[in-house]
């Protein structure tokens, strides 16, 4: 057992870090920027994250309100630092929480998590593959 299972707090907080460090290195314009006129995405789905009491995350379908996938406290490290950003500019606003994220795959391969509030976007390629694909695999098939 590693000292990262008896406390997970330790790695969702670095990566919490990695994410703002990122930001502040790259600059916001270069990943939270608003989303790009390339037309149309290929692919897109309006979903809430919403905290339970419990440190578990829950993802659900903005327009049918299913619940799609559901993280324990301590899992989806990257999903919970790409949310504190966008959210971080929600609480800036004042807005609230009504508005959806969008995930989107556009027809050059890019994929994107948008806070419909604000506009704002995150490149998630940005952060590698793997991370853009624990956004994506939230796309219709």
């Amino acid at each position: 057992m590693t000292p990262w299972t008896k406390n997970p707090t330790v790695p969702l907080t670095l990566a919490g870090l990695v994410i703002a460090t990122t930001l502040v290195v790259v600059g916001p314009g270069k990943l939270l920027s608003p989303t790009p006129e390339l037309g149309l995405p290929a692919q897109s789905r309006d979903l809430r994250f919403d905290d339970r009491a419990d440190g578990s995350v829950v993802v659900t379908d903005a327009r049918t309100g299913e619940e799609i996938q559901r993280y324990p406290s301590g899992d989806a490290a990257f999903i919970r630092g790409a949310l504190r950003a966008l959210t971080r500019e929600r609480r800036m606003e004042e807005i609230g929480r009504e508005a959806p994220f969008v995930v989107a795959r556009w027809p050059d391969g890019r994929i994107t998590l948008q806070d419909a509030a604000t506009g704002r976007s995150v490149e998630l390629l940005a952060f590698g593959i793997t991370q853009a694909e624990t956004f994506a695999r939230f796309l219709p098939r």
